[in-house]
């Protein structure tokens, strides 16, 4: 790296301000990507340290590269790597406004782009995605079950944040989050994306339970269920309005036909088919 480079710890990001701002994003579940300058090459405004915060909608909410110009190539790059979970290293090529004019620049690759200004130098800017943990949500009818039991217990080793939505729950291993409130209204829970849904309300609150999903934005839902209360369920809703797009979307019965018997195996064949829909792979249906 050039020493030349550097700049004064005056334009750099305020570190204070760059760790509340992504705090506060995280514990919002947001999903976010920071850049930050790491090398630079000739005439630029930007220098190593500068780094922006750039939300999910495209928005820089955070810090700067030195100038507004190199800003929107790296927002579109860094909504690309919130798509694909991967991080990328970019060049930003501050090209000479007469050199892009004549059209004597061509691009070398993918991860080389060019910004007409007048500076001629080169940025390298690393652009990371940061995304909230995937979460499995387990939803009980209370009293002792394997199954609720194993789904916290595997979901935990596969790495998700596991919640339980249980008003007397017979649990061996704490999930991450238990929510006990009798008749809580999953209408108030902060569903995303990236969450996963498995209810085991055996009948009792079937409806009430999947409703209050349909209008949240989650990634899979899947119930516990027989064919024959499965299509009573879906009946049901269908009269009540629920969205087609939803019901076509709910997995029930849940789980990959792996034969599975007891609460664990039922359990790894509910996760496989979470991670399978997850993964963009569409599990066989049963």
């Amino acid at each position: 790296m050039n020493p030349r480079s550097g700049a004064s710890t005056g334009n750099l990001v305020d570190p204070a301000a760059f760790v509340a701002t992504i705090s506060d994003l995280a514990s919002k579940r947001e999903p976010f990507a920071v850049a930050s300058v790491v090398r630079t090459e000739g005439s630029t405004l930007g220098k190593p340290g500068f780094k922006i915060v750039i939300s999910k909608e495209g928005d820089v909410v955070h810090g700067t590269l030195g100038g507004g110009c190199p800003d929107g190539p790296i927002v579109q790059v860094a909504l690309q790597t919130l798509g694909t979970g991967t991080p990328r290293v970019v060049r930003v090529h501050l090209v000479d406004v007469t050199k892009a004019v004549e059209g004597t620049v061509a691009p070398e690759g993918p991860d080389d782009l060019y910004v007409e200004t007048n500076c001629g130098g080169t940025m390298e800017i690393y652009v990371e995605p940061y995304l909230p943990p995937n979460r499995l949500v387990v939803v009980g009818q209370g009293g002792r079950d394997e199954l609720e039991d194993a789904l916290v217990h595997f979901g935990k080793r596969l790495g998700y944040e596991v919640v339980v939505v249980d008003h007397l729950p017979g649990l061996t291993e704490k999930p991450d989050q238990l929510i006990q409130e009798i008749d809580y209204d999953l209408a108030e829970f902060p569903f995303g994306p990236r969450d996963a849904v498995v209810v085991l309300t055996k009948g009792g609150r079937d409806l009430a339970v999947l409703k209050a999903l349909s209008r949240a934005r989650v990634g899979y839902v899947g119930m516990l269920a027989s064919h024959t209360r499965t299509r009573e369920n879906v009946d049901a809703l269908r009269a009540g309005g629920v969205p087609e797009s939803f019901l076509a979307s709910l997995h029930a019965p849940i789980g990959l036909d792996i034969g599975g018997r007891t609460p664990a195996e039922l359990a790894l064949a509910i996760l496989a088919e979470i991670v399978a829909v997850r993964n963009g792979r569409a599990p066989a249906r049963h």
